[in-house]
């Protein structure tokens, strides 16, 4: 069956600074698809991490290695054949506890495999001569003892855990800018997914490419026989007084036809089969082509709405601005109205007295 993942999640990846062996640096730029695989042949363990079509992780993992929880959302662990450390941010506790868990899974089964590796070879090898004095030479190794120079290779200083890589959003961003984020992540995850499809594809692709070639091959031999076998029935035909021998060997060549015609037969359906095959994944290329141009779309819009929405509260603090400024003005109106109107009032009532004298 080859090499088949067997558990994906997502997380912030990040490598021990190869110059200071103390600071992360951080080797995705948003949470990548990490995911255990196991490959049959070779009864191996790998972590794996694809950022595009740049392999990140490609850790191998042995019993030697063990994974440290540094906080509740990041975990790290040493590869002495990489000779880095690696190190995951999770989103949540619940994530790392279940890669955690895998990890230690798959460690055991690790052991369990290559004890039972070395318990085969000590079965299959051929038992030792005897020296000239009697004693047997030993076939134990030192790197059957202590291990290989890969297994026993001095692992890293473990750093601090880094900042954690979300952070929650502010309650006062605004409805559109979440639904803007929720729409690139709803597109990044899809990306992702057509990412992982488009690997597995291609390498099937890759490996349908191969057998075709060599299928094209016996194809072309079953036809040169199948032509050489047809003449040679047509020589025998034209021999006259034909002899039950050459009866036999007639009838076990047209027998010998008729399976190559099968055959040639189950070649054309498969190499149908791998035609379609071909068309899908192309299908599935232009599909991720245009998610990747919607994405992209997305982003631009999400940035225009920025801008617009700097420019707006830009306004609004302006408006607010003129509208104190108004309110300002308007008050001092009213109070050199009302300080009118009481003048007059005044000399409405004076001009009244006025009028009173006089009359009287």
């Amino acid at each position: 069956m080859g090499e088949q993942p067997i558990f994906s999640t997502r997380a912030h990846v990040f490598q021990i600074d190869p110059t200071t062996k103390k600071n992360w640096v951080p080797t995705s730029k948003h949470a990548v698809t990490v995911s255990y695989f196991y490959d049959s042949t070779r009864n191996v363990y790998r972590i794996i991490s694809l950022d595009g079509s740049k392999a990140i992780i490609n850790s191998t993992i042995t019993p030697n290695m063990t994974f440290t929880k540094t906080s509740q959302k990041f975990g790290q662990w040493a590869d002495s054949r990489a000779n880095t450390v690696y190190g995951l941010g999770f989103s949540s506790e619940n994530h790392l506890l279940k890669f955690a868990e895998k990890f230690a899974e798959f460690k055991e089964a690790a052991r369990l495999a290559k004890e039972k590796s070395q318990e085969k070879m000590e079965l299959t090898s051929t038992p030792s001569q005897e020296s000239a004095t009697g004693d047997l030479q030993s076939p134990l190794t030192p790197e059957s003892i202590n291990g290989t120079d890969d297994e026993r290779g001095t692992t890293p200083e473990m750093p601090q855990h880094p900042p954690e890589p979300r952070r929650e959003p502010s309650q006062n961003q605004l409805p559109f800018s979440h639904s803007s984020s929720s729409i690139n992540k709803h597109w990044e995850a899809e990306l992702a997914a057509l990412k992982g499809n488009n690997a597995k594809l291609t390498a099937a692709l890759l490996e349908s490419t191969a057998n075709v070639k060599q299928w094209k091959q016996q194809l072309a031999a079953y036809q040169e026989e199948a032509e050489r076998l047809h003449t040679r029935v047509t020589e025998l035909e034209c021999v006259s007084g034909q002899t039950p021998v050459i009866k036999s060997q007639k009838t076990e060549l047209n027998q010998t036809i008729e399976e190559l015609e099968s055959a040639l037969k189950a070649k054309e359906e498969e190499l149908e089969r791998l035609k379609e095959e071909v068309e899908s994944a192309n299908e599935f290329q232009i599909q991720k082509e245009s998610l990747t141009q919607k994405l992209q779309e997305t982003e631009e819009r999400n940035q225009t709405l920025e801008t617009q929405l700097g420019e707006l509260e830009l306004r609004l603090e302006g408006s607010q601005l003129e509208s104190e400024a108004f309110r300002k003005s308007l008050r001092s109106l009213l109070e050199l109205l009302d300080g009118k109107i009481f003048e007059l009032t005044e000399l409405r009532d004076s001009l009244a007295r006025l009028i009173e004298d006089s009359s009287s």
